[in-house]
């Protein structure tokens, strides 16, 4: 997936939010190769979203606005869990 600018995508994984920090970053790090190309444009698409928001997602306080990007934050909290 040569036309995402992996420098761009790891720089927007720092969050405002620590918490958003620890889950996102590693998740990234370990895991991001081996997404399917829609599940990596599902992963920067969230990125694209507010700390707030994700967080409310991640802690299942409110839905989040596509399936795709629920079952993103599904593996995420997997793989913390993991």
């Amino acid at each position: 997936m040569a036309e995402l600018n992996r420098f761009k995508i790891e720089w927007q994984c720092r969050r405002g939010m620590r918490e958003l920090d620890k889950m996102i970053m590693p998740f990234y790090q370990q895991y991001f190769e081996q997404l399917s190309e829609a599940e990596q444009r599902t992963f920067v698409t969230m990125l694209s979203y507010t700390d707030p928001e994700l967080f409310r997602w991640v802690m299942h306080q409110s839905p989040a606005p596509t399936v795709a990007i629920s079952a993103l934050i599904e593996r995420i909290r997997a793989s913390i869990e993991a």
